[in-house]
């Protein structure tokens, strides 16, 4: 054999072991460990009262090869315009449905937030090019995840937006080309979730903060290069015209803008949307964040970067606002969190990694994500545990017919399991805000009016109602009324004549 051949075989073989070192190291061992957190998180929130409509839209989309403008599952909109804003999302969630049921369901959980968490990761190591405090990261987005961590499509928006930031750095730290992918995530991002007009503000915030230089004490703004700058607006200038790539062009592209703007009452009352408590164990994890960086910048005297300053504030903006936007200020706060502590930590040596343990450790991680990962009989048993299943069977038993008042939180499940039923309402609260409903439904459930009003104008044959609402005292007192059924989760209520 050549000396040249010889040279050229022992090149493999230490290329072999290098890339067996580093599918072997310490990083990925890490990445493990949160694709567990992740399994383990998913396990116990596969009840979401909207993972039914999503569910149920997904299976339009696949059956009729069309994609919903208009409202199928409730009567009292009157097929109300609707904006199919999360119809790829729906898609994939019903495509894994379709292949392995509702474990499939819980494959799609896993593994949207094993992503998340794992973009996560890698963000803050690039950020700091310390794998020790970046796992610090992925448990703060993971932390601040469990406001959300369900089978929704917003799961697929959060996950774009960590897309978003690791992109926008590759592209100012390493090669340009890195920006040139945004349009590709805005085409997606535009067809699985509103939040693609946060991505936007950010990109916004982003590019503003890297054209004006100033040092004013510990913080710091430090422009870009004229070239990266200009990649930069161009890559964002494709990405605009990227959001017309979806079922209704402009009308998709507002949607966000609508809701934040004109649909004051499902802000007001749906509790995902309303202000974070700060004596909450996320608000105070939210100050404690907060109060970590500036602390480590001012007793450190370590400098905070304008662009940091500007999204951290946006973030806690939105998280103080509105208690699901939470999961955005983990996103968001996690790098910075991270880089204002990387130099706590020695860094990651790849010499000093110990190949074989790490294989055992990540054996062992696989394991546990299998074990971890829920029974059929544990999913059935999630989800039936809060659904009216009884009352279902019972209206299905005893022909209940016509028009039908549900508890808000039962709407998607009588979508999906009980068709014949069509809804009063269910968690799509834009939609009956548009049409009127949803302000009815607020003033018959705080007694803004006598409740026998609604129940006339829409002529409502039978109540559907949570043992626990408020509205089961109500309606038993209502003339004309009369108790049918009632379980531990639901009550029943029909007309006496």
């Amino acid at each position: 054999m050549s000396s040249s051949a010889i040279a050229a075989e022992r090149s493999e073989i230490s290329g072999r072991r290098s890339f067996a070192r580093r599918i072997l190291s310490f990083p990925v061992v890490q990445m493990a460990l949160l694709c567990v957190l992740a399994v383990m998180s998913a396990r116990s929130n596969l009840n979401d009262p909207d993972m039914w409509w999503h569910l149920k839209t997904g299976q339009i989309i696949a059956s009729t090869h069309s994609i919903p403008t208009t409202d199928r599952f409730s009567y009292s909109t009157n097929h109300h315009v609707v904006i199919p804003q999360e119809w790829l999302s729906q898609l994939s969630i019903y495509a894994l449905f379709k292949l392995w049921g509702f474990s499939g369901v819980a494959v799609w959980l896993c593994f949207a937030g094993s992503l998340l968490f794992l973009i996560g990761y890698i963000l803050c190591y690039v950020y700091t090019r310390n794998p020790k405090i970046a796992f610090l990261g992925g448990l703060t987005i993971w932390m601040f995840s469990t406001v959300g961590f369900a089978p929704r499509p917003q799961m697929i928006g959060y996950l774009f937006l960590s897309v978003e930031l690791l992109l926008i750095h590759l592209g100012r730290t390493r090669s340009l080309r890195w920006f040139f992918a945004l349009p590709l995530l805005f085409v997606l991002w535009v067809n699985c979730h509103a939040s693609f007009l946060l991505g936007f503000v950010i990109a916004a915030v982003i590019f503003f903060s890297s054209v004006t230089p100033f040092h004013a004490g510990l913080l710091v703004s430090k422009p870009w290069n004229a070239a990266v700058r200009k990649h930069y607006l161009g890559a964002l200038a494709i990405s605009a015209l990227a959001l017309l790539c979806n079922p209704v062009g402009f009308k998709q592209i507002l949607y966000p803008i609508d809701t934040l703007l004109h649909q004051p009452i499902g802000l007001a009352q749906v509790l995902e949307w309303q202000p974070l408590r700060l004596a909450d164990t996320r608000g105070i994890g939210l100050m404690a964040t907060l109060a970590c960086i500036v602390l480590m910048v001012v007793v450190r005297k370590s400098e905070l970067m304008w662009d940091e300053l500007l999204l951290l504030a946006l973030g806690t903006w939105l998280a103080v606002s509105h208690t699901r936007m939470i999961f955005v200020f983990g996103i968001l706060a996690a790098p910075v969190l991270c880089r204002v502590l990387s130099d706590l930590w020695d860094g990651y040596s790849a010499e000093q990694d110990r190949p074989w343990p790490n294989l055992l450790l990540i054996a062992g991680c696989l394991v546990v994500a299998v074990l971890a990962f829920p029974s059929r009989a544990s999913i059935a048993q999630q989800l039936n545990r809060d659904n009216p299943v009884g009352a279902l069977a019972f209206m299905r038993t005893n022909h209940l017919s016509g028009p039908m008042l549900n508890e808000y939180v039962y709407g998607g499940y009588l979508i999906w399991t009980a068709p014949e039923y069509p809804v009063f309402i269910d968690g799509r609260s834009d939609v009956f805000e548009w049409s009127g409903v949803l302000g009815d439904l607020t003033q018959w459930e705080t007694l803004q009016a006598d409740p026998r009003q609604l129940l006339d104008k829409y002529h409502i044959s039978f109540c559907l109602l949570a043992r626990k609402s408020p509205m089961t005292t109500v309606m038993a007192l209502v003339p004309g009324w009369k108790l049918a059924y009632e379980d531990n989760n639901s009550v029943i209520f029909t007309r006496s004549n």
